[in-house]
């Protein structure tokens, strides 16, 4: 039988156990959700050129993910295949944990069912669910037992390049401006009609200026 210990040596592994398993999370962050992607710009469209759900692609701010379809049967399947390929972390196998990756980048860019319908409404996500919340659910709890580090998997690369999209201002300015002043026609009448006159009032200032320093001959 093992000694217990003191009173404050579990207080410090209690507390020592609570960071790793911040820290664990942060590992396993690949991407922000789609609702934060989307105020920066970023979109998310269908891949129709494979036949793999977990071939992800990044081109110019825009995620290319391939279709799913999401039934009764779904989160069985993705626990078997997560539990198959934890087990065989140590074996050298044809794409090692691309499940265990896809379902935590899936986890990642859902968070409610707002992101789930987003997915839906682009193509990407379709599902014989009762409702968008309960794909966000089922997502959400695939792997929150799994071990798992985004730098040991082959979205890592495809990881880093959307978070600088992300991080860049300019892209989420003009996803700003786009969501705020451009969701529909008559916004963007009264944006056109706004930078009009502020040249006209410019050129008017400017022809002021003029003819008082320069007054005609």
């Amino acid at each position: 039988m093992q000694p217990t210990p003191p009173p404050a040596a579990r207080l410090w592994l209690k507390k020592w156990s609570g960071l790793r398993r911040v820290a664990d999370k942060r590992r396993q962050q690949f991407v922000h959700c789609v609702s934060e992607l989307r105020e920066a710009g970023i979109r998310c469209r269908r891949r129709r050129n494979t036949d793999r759900f977990w071939d992800i692609r990044c081109e110019k701010g825009v995620l290319h993910i391939p279709r799913i379809l999401i039934h009764d049967g779904t989160k069985a399947l993705f626990l078997n295949l997560i539990a198959f390929e934890q087990c065989h972390m140590d074996i050298a196998t044809p794409g090692g944990n691309n499940i265990t990756s896809y379902a935590i980048f899936m986890d990642n860019l859902i968070n409610s069912a707002e992101d789930v319908k987003y997915l839906h409404d682009r193509g990407i996500i379709e599902h014989w669910l009762g409702s968008d919340g309960e794909v966000a659910e089922l997502f959400n709890r695939l792997c929150l037992e799994v071990v798992f580090d985004i730098n040991d998997s082959y979205l890592s690369g495809l990881s880093d390049q959307v978070n600088r999209y992300y991080d860049h201002k300019w892209s989420t300015w003009v996803a700003s401006l786009q969501h705020n002043y451009f969701t529909n026609p008559w916004a963007i009448v009264s944006v056109v009609a706004g930078v009009f006159l502020l040249l006209l009032t410019m050129m008017q200032t400017f022809y002021s200026a003029y003819s008082y320093y320069r007054p005609p001959a």
